[in-house]
């Protein structure tokens, strides 16, 4: 959750940090107060378009910072999309910040690294809702509304069952369309591949063949020249030179014993010139002219080539040419049993993907009915006694993996009023209740930890403000955090933290702040916001409320009432 928003020169405000906390914090000043600008700042920082307007006037540019902290469930939760986004959330913690500068342009930073918009638009849908004048509402979004009705039907085995089934059907699908293909193209091609594997068996081409006939084929075309070298070779490698080495040796013993070794050397070169002599004369009788052999030699070598041509730079290549003719050759015989096996396969997969979408689609209808009778028993108490909310699906043409229905969330505001999709409603108070309703339902099954309500209030008071206080504490639960701009007391009496907005001077220019307040501090603002600060009976009257909220809000928490420290009578 946001623990912490600051904001620099962004209109009137100068330089403003507003810690928050867990549950339910309101902010409220005066009209004109810039309350609604620190929702404008956290739109920003969460991806909202900017413009250079902006700026506060004779600052080069508007800065928005804020820290986030979140507790083990949230954190386990949103490490799968933040790791797809490449970021890391270090020790449950994540900063993130924005500038505009005057000219209109922006930057951004996650955990002081350099970031697009587009990136931290995205880590915005997964920390916050925003509702009133900003587009960054999870429920708008009809993969989000569908996500929410399947947790609300308690939908998890049959969701994941249709993906599975899907995902089954269309590999089943994939394969007989790819082996139809591939038995098209393999009769198309039949007589070629007849050819090659005939031509191929018929020459038996063997690995090392044609480097083998090379050799042989130059040996035959210089068997003259190569049978006289060996013979003169033979000639050449008599034991006369030796002879004279040996008596030249036997001369050096009998003067120097020591030398006795080079003896071993000289036997051993007599031994070498022998063998080969002998060598030169067996090559020599062997080797002779065939120009017939040769001429077979040639052909075969030719024929070799003619394949090395057609099918590879080698035997090696001509031969797997071979092997992948008869394997496409065979396809023939084998396809259409393969087909037939392969569409029964299909068929099954097709029932149980239909199967699994009708128990799905089931879950969702029931759901569908028990979202709306929870939504619609709420809104009269939130001021929306014509109001009407319906979670419709919408029967697909083509089902997929996400079933046989798209999910939309229908709503009537007024009596009189056509029912309209959720995402086609237009911004306001009402819309923002009807959320804040949705909110409370699904509070159980929603995964954005922070709320921020910003019209809220619009057109209540009284009773019904009291009633919105209350759903906004429900909602701000259970690890959950909510952050309300309003003007009426009968809400922010449920704060669990009161901030408050207030405009003032600073060289020259109007400037907002914030503070939090407490204790009599706080009964002094809701007395502002019930008539006058200052007026005894609307300090009872501030001192009442926060009594009642508090004793409300001690019943749900189980906790002790805590009391209210003021001076009435001041």
């Amino acid at each position: 959750m946001l623990t912490e928003l600051r904001v620099r020169d962004l209109a009137v405000i100068a330089d403003v940090t507003l810690p928050l906390q867990p549950g339910l914090n309101v902010l409220t000043g005066e009209t004109g107060a810039g309350k609604s600008l620190v929702v404008d700042a956290l739109a920003l920082l969460l991806g909202e378009r900017a413009s250079a307007d902006v700026v506060r006037p004779g600052a080069e540019k508007t800065i928005v910072e804020g820290a986030f902290e979140f507790v083990s469930a949230v954190h386990r939760h949103l490490l799968p999309p933040f790791a797809a986004l490449g970021i890391e959330l270090e020790e449950g913690r994540l900063v993130l910040k924005r500038e505009v500068l005057r000219e209109g342009k922006s930057r951004a930073w996650v955990n002081g690294s350099p970031t697009t918009i587009g990136v931290l638009a995205e880590i915005g849908a997964l920390l916050v809702d925003l509702h009133g004048q900003h587009e960054t509402q999870s429920l708008l979004r009809p993969d989000a509304q569908r996500d929410m009705l399947d947790a609300y039907a308690d939908a998890d085995v049959e969701r994941v069952a249709v993906r599975d089934a899907y995902t089954r059907f269309k590999e089943l699908e994939s394969r007989e369309a790819e082996l139809t293909t591939r038995q098209a193209d393999v009769r198309r091609k039949a007589d070629y591949l007849r050819h090659v594997l005939q031509e191929i068996e018929r020459a038996k081409p063997k690995l090392g063949e044609d480097e083998t006939l090379e050799v042989e084929a130059k040996r035959l075309a210089h068997a003259e020249e190569l049978g006289r070298l060996a013979r003169e070779l033979e000639e050449t490698v008599d034991a006369a030179g030796l002879t004279k080495a040996q008596k030249i040796l036997a001369s050096l013993l009998r003067v120097d014993p020591s030398l006795g070794k080079w003896q071993e050397l000289l036997d051993s070169a007599f031994a070498g010139a022998a063998e080969l002599a002998q060598a030169a004369r067996l090559y020599a009788s062997e080797i002779e002219a065939d120009p017939e052999r040769l001429n077979t030699v040639e052909q075969r070598r030719d024929l070799l080539f003619r394949l090395q041509q057609k099918h590879g730079p080698s035997i090696a290549d001509v031969l797997a040419a071979r092997d992948a003719a008869a394997r496409e050759l065979e396809l023939l015989d084998t396809a259409d049993l393969d087909l037939r096996s392969i569409a029964a396969d299909r068929a099954t997969a097709s029932d149980e993907f239909a199967r699994a979408c009708t128990a799905l689609t089931e879950k969702r209808t029931a759901g569908a009915k028990k979202l709306g009778r929870a939504v619609n028993r709420l809104l009269p108490s939130l001021g929306m006694e014509g109001g009407r909310f319906e979670a419709r699906l919408l029967r697909r043409t083509t089902h997929d993996a996400r079933g046989a229905e798209d999910i939309v969330f229908d709503v009537k505001l007024n009596e009189g009023l056509e029912a309209r999709p959720l995402a086609r409603v237009a911004s306001g108070g009402e819309i923002s209740r009807l959320m804040l309703a949705l909110k409370v339902v699904l509070a159980s099954h929603d995964v954005v930890p922070t709320l921020v309500f910003d019209e809220v209030d619009q057109g209540i008071g009284g009773e019904v403000g009291g009633r919105v206080g209350e759903a906004l504490m429900d909602v701000s639960r259970e690890g959950r955090q909510a952050l309300v701009i309003t003007h009426l007391p009968q809400i922010a009496v449920y704060a669990d933290q009161h901030l408050v907005v207030a405009k003032g001077k600073k060289g020259g220019l109007a400037t907002s702040d914030v503070e939090v307040v407490e204790g009599e501090g706080r009964v002094k603002e809701i007395a502002r916001m019930l008539g006058d600060a200052d007026m005894a009976t609307a300090r009872r009257h501030a001192i009442e409320l926060l009594k009642t909220a508090s004793e409300k809000s001690a019943s749900q928490s189980g906790t002790p009432t805590p009391p209210v420290r003021a001076h009435p009578n001041r």
